[in-house]
């Protein structure tokens, strides 16, 4: 089993190489790095050579391009850190390599001789190994010939370590079939709520000495927190519009310059996929004729998303030299393959938008609306240098909001501030940074408007007198007690069930639920009672409370999961599947750790950066 993992690895490492080489000489450019700089660093007696960073770098590259259908820079991807992911990459190969030539691991010329024969860029018109083109292929890329072959020799005796050490890397059943009993494991309940309307006798009314206990008792749900005595002044855009003037010139300005909104063609809802040539493109889009595939297949293939190659709604101009092809489509389907700044793709419509046209006369009102707001955002702006001056030269609010349009007000800043001005987060954030003697400020909020500050007091918390909060305190009292008298009734029901009474007899009618599982929730019911399903023992009850009532929680059964459904069967097979390749990630990657550090990692910075730089 481990022979074949490890054949399996080599054939897709050497294929990975060999496929670097059919790009290169498919006009992609491989890169060759000349001068006297050979090596970015080594690990070990292994050298890491500039090319083989730089190969690895295109080919990532190139699988970013192919995921996303767009180009990437080199700056784009080294933002996503690309260039880091690629130098971990090769490093931890270097590690491997050097590794297996420390304990003597290799593969004979006959296994070199075997990779070569199977690789399709080095044989001739008869099928046969073409020594010529397997030369002029690694000449293409700057390697000799027996550079190219201790690659692969390198790469397979890596490979083979790799899996060696993963070979036979397994999930323990017992630790599958567990994990899967917690997860699908099932409860049956029953239970009954007791909600308001349930009370077995209506409470008493309380009198003024039941209140007041009730409030000195609860003194934190009756305190105001600690608030903020504020005066501002301040200039929204809506303050000014009444001084905006509207001509109808500039009305006529504003549709024009806003006319492709107004006047639309009509528009296409499509969806591009990418390909790399003409005749993969024409491949696919026979393949969807033919009934075999569809769009939706091919980009789910491609590893992206719908929202990937989704363009949105474009005219045919927008479309440039496909809208010939895609407004030829008749209602929706796919149109193509046509060539594109990216390369030949095919479209999907999904849709058609007939051409619209609004006339001036139809959108004057919205011009109207937009054009005053933005006058009026302006004239707030350009006050915000004057209210600076003033402020700068030592006036207070209230010598601002005489000498401009701002509007001084004052307010008591907490929670339940009404104040159109305490709606702004801006604001907020200004008043609780704010420090008693500060000098205000001018700030602005998100609609354009602006405001200064001062904070003149902290109101440290207070406890509300009692007659101000009267019917609050029996509002909670109410509530409180309710939910004792839910809870008693509820208690009371769980001794008589206890003692072998029905549950049905309660006076309020139960509810049977069956098959609850672990992340199951019950509407109407406190959020704790799946949780407590899951902690009791059959037969067992419980009483469970909320602010809505309370509940009596009875577990009538622990249903097992059926281990042998094909459901079961393929959740656990997959599962003990994925749980393997993490195990033998982990291992792997701890392995590639420690020979790293056995061995040592030295790495030249310059040689790096000289390479970076040669990627447009």
């Amino acid at each position: 089993m481990a022979k074949g993992a490890a054949r399996k690895a080599s054939d897709f490492f050497v294929w990975l190489i060999l496929l670097l080489l059919v790009v290169g000489l498919a006009g992609f450019g491989a890169v060759n790095f000349g001068g006297s700089v050979r090596s970015i660093g080594r690990v070990g007696d292994t050298e890491i050579s500039t090319d083989r960073y730089a190969q690895a770098v295109q080919q990532e590259l190139r699988s970013l391009q192919a995921q996303t259908g767009q180009q990437f820079t080199f700056a784009q991807a080294q933002a996503f850190g690309l260039d880091r992911a690629v130098l971990q990459q090769v490093v931890a190969s270097a590690a491997l390599e050097n590794e297996a030539d420390r304990i003597g691991l290799s593969v004979g010329d006959a296994a070199v001789q075997r990779e070569l024969l199977r690789v399709p860029a080095f044989q001739g018109l008869n099928g046969g190994f073409d020594r010529d083109a397997y030369t002029a292929a690694l000449r293409q890329v700057g390697q000799s010939v027996g550079q190219f072959e201790e690659s692969i020799r390198d790469d397979t005796a890596r490979t083979l370590l790799q899996g060696a050490l993963v070979a036979a890397t397994a999930t323990p059943p017992v630790f599958t079939d567990t994990l899967y009993t917690y997860a699908r494991e099932q409860r049956d309940i029953t239970y009954v709520p007791f909600g308001p309307g349930d009370l077995a006798e209506p409470l008493p009314e309380p009198d003024e000495a039941t209140l007041k206990a009730y409030y000195d008792a609860h003194p934190e749900t009756f305190t105001l927190p600690e608030r903020r005595k504020i005066t501002y002044a301040w200039l929204s855009p809506q303050m000014m519009t009444d001084k905006v003037e509207v001509d109808d010139a500039d009305l006529r300005a504003l549709y024009d310059q806003r006319i492709d909104e107004f006047v639309q063609p009509e528009r296409r809802l499509v969806e591009r996929l990418v390909f790399g040539s003409e005749q993969e493109a024409a491949d696919a889009k026979a393949a969807i004729d033919a009934g075999e595939t569809t769009f939706d297949d091919l980009v789910e293939q491609r590893g992206l998303s719908l929202q990937d190659v989704d363009l949105g709604d474009l005219s045919k101009a927008q479309l440039g030299q496909a809208g010939d092809a895609v407004f030829a489509v008749e209602g929706t389907g796919v149109a193509g393959p046509v060539e594109t700044d990216l390369g030949p793709a095919l479209f999907r419509v999904n849709g058609v938008l007939a051409a619209q046209e609004r006339s001036f006369e139809e959108v004057r009102p919205e011009l109207v609306d937009e054009f005053a707001a933005d006058a009026a955002r302006r004239l707030v702006s350009d006050q915000i240098d004057p209210v600076d001056d003033l402020l700068a030269g030592g006036a207070t609010l209230e010598d601002v909001a005489q000498e401009t349009p701002l509007e001084l007000g004052t307010l008591l800043l907490s929670d339940q501030s009404s104040e159109p001005i305490a709606a702004y987060t801006e604001f907020r954030t200004a008043a609780e940074a704010a420090e008693v003697g500060d000098f205000p400020e001018v700030g602005q909020l998100a609609d354009g408007g602006i405001f200064a500050l001062r904070l003149d007091e902290i109101v440290p918390p207070a406890l509300q007198p009692f007659e101000d909060v009267k019917v609050a305190v029996i509002s909670a009292w109410e509530q409180d007690e309710t939910n004792k008298a839910l809870v008693a009734q509820a208690e009371a029901l769980k001794q008589s069930v206890d003692g072998g009474q029905a549950i049905d007899t309660a006076p309020v009618a139960p509810v049977e639920q069956k098959g609850l599982l672990r992340d199951g929730f019950v509407e109407g019911a406190p959020n704790e009672m799946v949780t407590a399903a899951f902690e009791m023992q059959p037969g067992e009850t419980r009483v469970l409370s909320d602010a809505n009532g309370a509940v009596l929680l009875r577990l009538d059964a622990v249903v097992a999961p059926d281990m042998e459904t094909e459901e079961a069967q393929k959740i656990r097979t997959d599962f003990s599947a994925q749980t393997a390749q993490s195990y033998a990630r982990d291992m792997a990657d701890a392995f590639t750790r420690a020979i790293e550090t056995n061995a040592g990692i030295q790495l030249n910075q310059a040689a790096i950066n000289a390479v970076n730089a040669q990627f447009p």
